[in-house]
């Protein structure tokens, strides 16, 4: 029997019954189709179109109604047509393949150590799960996808929103309207985790008053499990109920009570499973209390606070993503100190101790901020390019005074994107048949994108096909969009005319913050008029969500939709709404030209540019974030350069011109410029370009290989290395920095100098006096920095004892012409700390006399 009862909730909107549950028939399917079942619960199929495939067969009609999600295709699938197609040779014959190329891929992956645990608030896998709201989530998906290829023994651990983030909707003036869809698991790529008793697992997280519980559900990817714990379970009241409806709900106490089942609920889960990672991965700082509930089972099994941290931190990792305030979540302390009242008990710390892990001064007060606890818990950080792994430190260097600047201990990775996920299937097969067969293996080894293989009429035709497509896509959507708005015949019948499939077509797509200047192109609205409407023909795509509580982000897209209308650009210039992952396929793939305006530094990385540039598309961009790194000038354009702008109108003005300029005198002629056989040589060229230089460097598989290497390894040998023999190597850093901080204020320095002349090389003696401190760990340096910027940190040399102090000496000599200045610090270093900068006991002398005579 086939009973569809995972439909009651629409039959509830057309009858009256009164709902007291669900259940769900999952079909029986025909012998020669089994293995479609095992496909569908793997996201595997995800990243492999020929799976898919399979799937959109069994209901061409329902394939986008069901957000192209197999395990719904199959729940709703017609008996008859099923055993139709279990009688198709070519169809059963397409399904052996597949379950093997799966099965083999699975059989194949390494199991590389260490253990990770990536803790992250939104995973973007596909858009049949929509638990993520943009570049954070689906690069944590990129990053769990590539983990799986590589074969590193990784577990995700995130949150099953069971209305996920919103279905954007645009009234036909651009007024976001957010719509929430109920998700039911049992309709995902999801399976319920259960114990030895076929009951699920429950875990418990501590709230004011009482105890919410929560169950998870297990997305495959690939090798790689992926836990999302849900807090909808009738053990709850309805409001706890909602703590996991919606990602980012509103609410400072909702936020903190997501974070704490994340962190906390997380571990707890990971210990039901009987899991242990060797590394714990925060992507972001939503997950930083996975770090107290560490050191909480620590402290239980009997060591004390300092040792806790030290191990829980050695083998923790934090990555932060943006350098906009608004990303780094920060609490009230009276809300933290209500919702994690007695944990400093559990610590045995103080509540000063305890607030102080998170603790950030602002112009109002304390705050409790989770990036600062994630970087207190863990011995190791970075950004996600390296102009946000400079800004990161400048936003963080507080939590390292007395080092300079360029010294915090926070470095970086650059984004990458997964190659399989975002390149369209008819350009893959181009790439494998003209790359060397094991290229696909191997990405990051950018010898072998053979690009000058690549036909240029083959590449060209390529690209035309995947344009073509976009605008037949553009065209249904704004169709849809236009009917559900309630638009006259006309206004529908015109939708379907919109764009040119062989125009230039550029595209810009992201999530409407003010930041990105999504409306930088209407600065000047008559040359923008001059460029659509010259000659030659140009056309815009424009996609994006703001977050709900973003009144000026949905200021913007109402702007847009405005500016749009009053230019007269309907047909050139398209506003689409709802720009999620299936949205984002269509348009990385189908633009000629990826236009990102964000104001420099404010872009951490961005990885859509990055898709582009895969599929063909040439990025036009601000120098900001991963393009800052991959624009050589041959493979993209600028927008404005790396200048700092007194005001941001002037940057903005400035910008503008640029955009216009470029995109008027090199941009649209060069598209346009076609050779004897109709194809746009020189174009092709920096398409080629493009991909040689983006594809192999800005794949998640050179991302989660660096992250592995640079990261994933060092702490896990550390981490195993503090607690072999009995933690004693643990037991020393602990009882160092304990020592240390206790006697640090009452470290003197003071330095003797020779008066240089020109030419003529320093001579420094320094005096350090450290009453009580291990001496062998004490060190003085001559911090040197040239007017240019650059700097250097020269060790002194330990000469022995005078004036009752230590005495470190040593001569400077600059190694080129230049103005220099100068300083003379004392530092202390544990040889088994993770890094020499790890902790700030740095005292800089401030009195310098001159009774030295120079060389």
């Amino acid at each position: 029997m086939w009973l569809h009862a995972s439909k009651l909730k629409g039959m509830v909107e057309s009858q009256t019954m009164n709902v007291i549950g669900r259940i769900t028939a999952i079909p029986t399917l025909p012998e020669p189709l089994k293995g479609l079942r095992e496909v569908a619960y793997n996201l595997w199929w995800s990243w492999n179109p020929e799976a898919q495939r399979l799937f959109e067969q069994i209901n061409l009609s329902g394939w986008k109604r069901f957000r192209s999600n197999p395990v719904k295709a199959l729940l709703e699938a017609d008996p008859q047509r099923l055993l139709a197609l279990s009688e198709n040779a070519a169809y059963v014959g397409a399904v052996d393949a597949t379950l093997a190329s799966f099965r083999t891929y699975l059989e194949t992956r390494p199991k590389k150590t260490p253990t990770i645990g990536y803790f992250s608030m939104e995973f973007g896998f596909h858009e049949s799960l929509p638990i993520y709201s943009g570049g954070l989530g689906i690069l944590a998906g990129d990053h769990v996808k590539s983990a799986s290829d590589l074969g590193l023994s990784l577990t995700g651990v995130g949150i099953f929103y069971h209305q996920g983030y919103f279905r954007q909707e645009l009234t036909s003036e651009g007024q976001q309207v957010e719509v929430y869809d109920d998700l039911m698991a049992e309709e995902l790529p999801l399976v319920a985790v259960t114990g030895g008793d076929g009951k699920q697992v429950r875990i418990g997280v501590e709230f004011p008053g009482r105890t919410v519980y929560a169950v998870a559900y297990k997305a495959q990817v690939g090798s790689i499990p992926v836990y999302l714990m849900s807090a909808n379970v009738p053990e709850n009241s309805a409001e706890d109920r909602d703590l996991t409806a919606r990602l980012y709900a509103p609410g400072q106490e909702m936020r903190i009570q997501q974070e704490l089942l994340l962190g906390i609920g997380g571990v707890r889960l990971l210990r039901v499973l009987g899991l242990k990672p060797e590394v714990w991965h925060m992507n972001e700082g939503h997950a930083a209390f996975l770090g107290l509930e560490r050191m909480r089972e620590m402290v239980a099994s009997g060591r004390p606070f300092s040792q806790a941290l030290e191990a829980a931190a050695a083998g923790a990792l934090f990555t932060t993503h943006t350098p906009v305030p608004a990303g780094h979540d920060s609490f009230p302390m009276d809300l933290v100190s209500r919702y994690l009242d007695g944990w400093w008990s559990k610590l045995g710390i103080s509540k000063e101790q305890f607030l102080a892990l998170g603790q950030e001064e602002k112009s109002y007060g304390p705050v409790f901020s989770m990036s600062n606890l994630a970087l207190a818990t863990s011995r190791a950080a970075g950004g996600v390019s390296k102009l946000h792994g400079e800004v990161s430190r400048e936003m963080f260097k507080d939590h390292w005074r007395g080092f300079e600047t360029e010294e915090v201990p926070i470095s970086s990775i650059t984004n990458g994107v997964h190659t399989f996920t975002f390149v369209n299937p008819d350009l893959l097969a181009l790439y494998s048949q003209f790359f060397p067969k094991h290229w696909a293996e191997n990405l990051q080894d950018g010898s072998l994108w053979k690009v000058e293989s690549l036909v240029e009429e083959d590449l060209w035709r390529v690209r035309n096909r995947l344009r073509a497509h976009l605008v037949q896509e553009v065209r249904a959507r704004l169709f849809e969009q236009r009917r559900r708005n309630g638009e006259l015949p006309a206004k529908l019948r015109a939708a379907d005319k919109v764009l040119d499939p062989t125009a230039l077509t550029i595209g810009f797509a992201r999530r409407f913050a003010t930041y990105k200047r999504a409306i930088l192109l209407f600065t000047d609205p008559d040359r923008l008029l001059s460029i659509l409407n010259g000659p030659l023909p140009v056309q815009i795509v424009f996609a994006g969500k703001a977050h709900p509580k973003d009144e000026p982000g949905k200021e913007f897209i109402k702007k847009l939709a405005q500016k749009i209308k009053s230019l007269g650009l309907e047909d050139k210039l398209i506003l689409l709404e709802n720009y999620d992952m299936g949205l984002a396929r269509a348009l990385v793939q189908g633009v000629d030209v990826w236009l990102n305006t964000p104001r420099r530094p404010m872009e951490a990385s961005g990885t859509s540019g990055m898709k582009s540039a895969l599929n063909g598309g040439l990025n036009f961009s601000i120098l900001d974030g991963w393009w800052a790194e991959a624009f050589n000038s041959a493979n993209g354009w600028a927008i404005g350069d790396e200048r700092v702008y007194t005001t941001e109108e002037a940057q903005d003005q400035a910008d503008a011109q640029s955009l216009y300029d470029t995109l008027q005198n090199e941009i649209v002629p060069l598209f346009y410029a076609r050779g004897s056989v109709g194809t746009p040589s020189g174009w092709l060229a920096m398409v080629r370009e493009s991909i040689r230089t983006c594809g192999p460097v800005y794949s998640a598989q050179r991302m989660v290989h660096e992250y592995h290497h640079k990261f994933y390894l060092p702490l896990a040998k550390r981490s195993n290395h503090l607690m072999e023999q009995g933690a004693e190597a643990l037991e020393q850093v602990a009882t160092w920095k304990t020592q240390v901080q206790a006697g640090w204020n009452n470290v003197k320095l003071w330095v003797e100098a020779s008066k240089v002349e020109a030419g003529q090389p320093l001579q420094i003696r320094a005096f350090l006096q450290a009453y009580g401190l291990p001496t062998e760990t004490l060190k003085v340096e001559l911090v040197v920095r040239r007017s240019t910027g650059d700097l250097e940190v020269v060790p002194l040399k330990a000469s022995g004892q005078e004036r009752d102090a230590l005495l470190f000496s040593g001569i400077y000599q600059p190694a080129r012409p230049g103005s220099y200045v100068y300083g003379v610090r004392a530092v202390a270093v544990h040889p088994e700390l993770s890094n020499p900068r790890e902790v700030a006991f740095v005292r800089w002398a401030e009195v310098q006399t001159y009774s030295l005579s120079p060389t």
